[in-house]
């Protein structure tokens, strides 16, 4: 049986009367959505983006400062497809990953839909699973925050704060140099062992947007390796030599 917060108990109770008296019709079966304008299929058994809004909140938050312009892109748990698909107006590749088979067959249905075949890979495996020594400019990941075990396949993408420990200690084999990370979360996931995640692997963490809901703040957080003393010596030397 799941421990659950407090906090969290009473989000599950808001989200569970929200989804029976307005969207059930729309959860776990077939759905067209449209995000901004853009159509989405979403397949039974898969995170609906605009019903957990934070697919669409990542998709709406993303532009060409965060995704440069050809840019190599790892959309990681990618459900949907989302945040590949809105990725890809920027970015020159995109590898999309998932565990769920159902989310997999369900991005490839959307990547065809919206035409970006020719940009976007989706392939299935546990997080970094189906890579191989690739390196990418920035890495996305909408994670499953909530403490608990899933039981489905669906409430992987919900339950498993565990998996964003897992993904912050192999992150630094898959980034570029320079590159980033992006990771949504809300402020129902225990923020200060997330962050710790992260740090104590070596890297920094900046909030770059921020939507507040009656009930939920949803956030983006930009995460980049922190420089080393020699490096931090080598940047200051090239700031001096352009004064």
């Amino acid at each position: 049986m799941r421990k659950i917060p407090g906090i969290q108990r009473l989000y599950l109770i808001y989200l569970n009367g929200k989804f029976y008296l307005f969207q059930r019709h729309r959860h776990n079966r077939l759905a067209l959505e449209r995000i901004a304008g853009v159509p989405f299929l979403i397949l039974p058994e898969v995170m609906n983006p605009k019903l957990f809004r934070t697919g669409e909140f990542l998709a709406q938050t993303l532009n060409s400062h965060l995704i440069p312009e050809g840019s190599k892109i790892l959309d990681m748990g990618t459900g949907s497809g989302v945040g590949a698909v809105f990725a890809a107006k920027w970015a020159t590749k995109i590898v999309a990953v998932d565990v769920n088979p159902a989310a997999v067959r369900c991005a490839r249905i959307n990547v065809m839909l919206n035409k970006l075949e020719n940009k976007i890979e989706v392939r299935e495996g546990d997080l970094f699973a189906p890579l191989k020594n690739e390196k990418f400019d920035v890495v996305v990941f909408n994670p499953p925050y909530l403490t608990g075990t899933p039981k489905t396949a669906f409430e992987r993408a919900i339950w498993g704060e565990k998996v964003i420990e897992s993904f912050a200690l192999k992150l630094q084999d898959y980034l570029q140099p320079e590159g980033k990370a992006l990771l949504v979360l809300s402020n129902l996931a225990n923020i200060v062992n997330i962050f710790s995640y992260f740090k104590e692997n070596g890297f920094e963490l900046a909030t770059i947007s921020e939507r507040r809901f009656i009930n939920e703040t949803l956030t983006l957080h930009s995460i980049t390796q922190r420089l080393s003393v020699s490096n931090k010596t080598e940047e200051m030397n090239k700031l001096r030599s352009f004064t």
